[in-house]
Parts: structure tokens; C-alpha cells; sequence
């Protein structure tokens, strides 16, 4: 390894992205039958837990900017999937919700994802997932903490 670079066996963050990447790639095989994509999931499934949301709250909740969830929001309202008010009743904040369509193809899509979670998971014993998920914890509060340089 040269002393400038970052010697990727070993590297904790290259192993999340790693495993960040090949994730995503299996979400995005389970849901294409489905005719859904990781973020348009991930906004459903927000929208099931916090109905109401607004769509920066959405944009933060799934790791896109603004813009691009507002395009999202506006196909999955245009498909049926969800619905918001002609104007927002307080501010300017239009809150999203599921319609009933959109619940139903959260339905299918839960039993894709929690199947590749399975399979992600599949021989490791419990205490180690719990291990593993206080690990994650913890690096997510730490770079929380880091600051941002803009």
C-alpha cells in the first residue's frame, strides 16, 4: 500500500460501499418485476411509516436531492400511487400519502426486499446482525459529527 492511497482490503468504508452497491443492486432485481425502482420503494415505504411527509422530508428520508424527488413524487402521484392536496393546509408544505394502489404495491415490494434482506443475512448467527447493526450504528452517529466543508 503507498502511503497516499488507501489500501482498499482493508478499508471500512470501501467494504460499505462495496456492500452499499451490491444491496442495491439486489433491491433493484427484486423490485423491477414489480415495476418499481429503490427509491420509489423507499418513498412508498416512508410514506406507509409518516404519512404526510413533506417532499424535502422524502427527499431526506431517501437520499436524493429535492429535485429529484419531486419529479419522483410527481410520477408516483400521475400513476396512482400517491395523492396530495391541490394546496398545502398550512405554509406551503403539500403533505404526501399512499393511496390505496400505492399500499398494495408496497405490499408486494416489502416481501421482495425483506427477501433479499434474508438472503443478505443468511449465515449470520443473530448476536453477530445484532453486533454488526451497533457497528453501523455507531459509524453513522460518528459521521454525523464530522464536519461538512462545502
Amino acid at each position: 500500500m503507498s502511503q497516499e492511497g488507501i489500501d482498499l482490503e482493508t478499508s471500512m468504508g470501501y467494504l460499505l460501499k462495496e456492500a452499499s452497491s451490491a444491496l442495491r443492486t439486489a433491491m433493484e432485481s427484486a423490485l423491477r418485476p414489480l415495476g418499481l425502482t429503490v427509491t420509489q420503494y423507499s418513498c412508498l415505504e416512508l410514506l406507509a411509516q409518516r404519512p404526510g411527509l413533506s417532499t424535502a422530508a422524502l427527499a431526506r428520508g431517501t437520499f436524493v436531492t429535492r429535485q429529484s424527488m419531486n419529479v419522483l413524487v410527481q410520477a408516483l402521484e400521475r400513476d396512482g400511487f400517491v395523492q396530495r392536496p391541490d394546496q398545502a393546509p398550512v405554509g406551503k408544505v403539500l403533505p404526501t400519502e399512499l393511496t390505496a394502489r400505492g399500499r398494495r404495491s408496497l405490499e408486494k415490494a416489502t416481501v421482495a426486499v425483506r427477501s433479499v434482506e434474508k438472503a443478505m443475512l443468511d449465515g449470520v448467527a443473530d448476536r453477530d446482525q445484532a453486533t454488526a447493526f451497533g457497528v453501523l450504528r455507531r459509524v453513522v452517529t460518528n459521521l454525523g459529527a464530522v464536519p461538512v466543508v462545502d
